[in-house]
């Protein structure tokens, strides 16, 4: 867990920290205490977002905690599964529109981006959902018909 507090002023190192705590996936707890499943990857990204935190003239403390029941602990993974799964289901829709598309060139700026989607909602999909698989096939789908239209 990390625990932190910024100034309100200026606003931008708090905007900078709550974009990079989104890209990690976090469940915010409460105001300034966010959570992730702990092991080395996430406990080095939240040591670099408390270095941030203090660069800014704010206060950070990371934290090596458990749920203290076995609900809490899937309430957590069901609200971290589900902030993923929304945007796994982004990516089949945009997936199925570009289906119909009649640009080429814009299906293909498509994929590239959904690719890159894929990829940055898998560093933080800590506890996959059924929406990943599905998201991954539309995304296949799409290749098959942007390397068919050549």
């Amino acid at each position: 867990m990390l625990a932190y507090r910024l100034p309100r002023e200026p606003s931008t190192p708090r905007i900078s920290l709550w974009r990079r705590l989104k890209r990690l996936g976090v469940v915010q707890l409460l105001d300034g205490l966010v959570a992730l499943p702990a092991d080395a990857k996430t406990r080095e990204q939240l040591e670099w977002a408390a270095e941030e935190v203090i660069e800014a003239g704010g206060d950070a403390m990371l934290w090596i905690g458990r749920p203290g029941t076995a609900a809490e602990e899937r309430s957590l993974a069901a609200r971290m599964s589900e902030a993923v799964a929304a945007d796994y289901r982004a990516v089949i829709e945009a997936a199925e529109a570009a289906h119909v598309s009649t640009d080429a060139a814009a299906r293909r700026r498509t994929l590239q981006r959904l690719r890159r989607t894929l990829h940055a909602i898998a560093g933080r999909d800590y506890f996959p959902p059924p929406e990943r698989e599905q998201a991954r096939r539309a995304v296949d789908e799409l290749t098959e018909i942007v390397e068919v239209a050549g």
